[in-house]
């Protein structure tokens, strides 16, 4: 009887599914004192892009207000705005850089 007890509390192995973490958008925000060149810098900087694909957003940030630096999970988004914020202030720019929610 000792036996048939110990079989019933066996516990069974459960799979279970992780959803994927939720992803933040970063963007940059126009502002009308940032040099181009710089904005371009810190995409190349922070964002790992080539010099034509940060041209390209530099330029849809100028033209449309705000440009996408790319999509990351929350800690890595909120650690590039960090970044790319203090880096602007160490170079007295007010370049805006936030994230958003999927």
């Amino acid at each position: 009887m000792a036996k048939q007890h110990q079989e019933d509390t066996l516990l069974k192995a459960k799979r279970s599914k992780l959803s994927p973490p939720p992803l933040y958008t970063v963007l940059l925000l126009n502002d009308d004192f940032t040099p181009m060149d710089f904005v371009v810098y810190v995409l190349q900087k922070f964002f790992s892009m080539s010099r034509e694909q940060a041209t390209q957003i530099m330029l849809k940030v100028h033209m449309e207000g705000r440009g996408v630096c790319g999509v990351y999970p929350r800690d890595v988004a909120a650690t590039k705005v960090a970044q790319v914020v203090a880096f602007a202030r160490d170079n007295q720019h007010p370049l805006a850089c936030v994230m958003e929610g999927n």
